[in-house]
């Protein structure tokens, strides 16, 4: 398909700044194109600079995302020994390689860090208290981990667990 093909909507010539309204898809694949051609005067500025916009707010959004459900399960590990289950260990394990995966491929990331885990940790209360019987007044007001224990595959608080002697994935 020609860029031309592209510039707009051929059966209701409709102009690219529409497209991106109407169907999203093509609209990224025109403006992909038309940049590949260095065709810089017809490329749709205005939503182009959203959309690169939203892709960084994207990566800090799982990054928020990942650190909610890691610390969730964090401190349902800690406050609640009795129902730790392999699940739970797996669920922990997972969200710290994804976690390390997302800033090892956007390392710009790092200085958000400490932004990220605070705006988390409200969730992740949310997301203990809503799995757990405890109450949300019951865990602390502020992250109790560091971030260097929160990423370390070594660290799980509370007492020593039947879990943890298992080999890791």
């Amino acid at each position: 398909m020609q860029a031309a093909d592209y510039t707009s909507d051929r059966q209701t010539s409709m102009p690219i700044g529409e497209l991106y309204a109407t169907d999203f898809y093509a609209w990224t694949q025109a403006q992909a194109l038309l940049l590949q051609q260095q065709r810089w005067q017809q490329l749709d500025l205005p939503n182009l600079i959203e959309e690169i916009t939203a892709l960084g707010k994207q990566q800090q959004q799982e990054l928020r995302n990942r650190f909610s459900v890691l610390l969730g399960h964090l401190l349902k590990w800690e406050y609640q020994p009795q129902k730790r289950s392999r699940s739970w260990l797996a669920t922990i394990r997972i969200q710290r390689f994804d976690t390390l995966d997302l800033l090892e491929d956007n390392p710009s990331l790092k200085p958000y860090l400490e932004t990220a885990l605070s705006k988390a940790y409200r969730k992740a209360v949310a997301i203990a208290a809503a799995e757990t019987d405890c109450a949300i007044a019951q865990f602390p007001a502020a992250c109790p981990y560091l971030l260097n224990e929160i990423l370390s595959e070594d660290f799980y608080p509370g007492e020593d667990s039947e879990f943890l002697g298992e080999e890791a994935p």
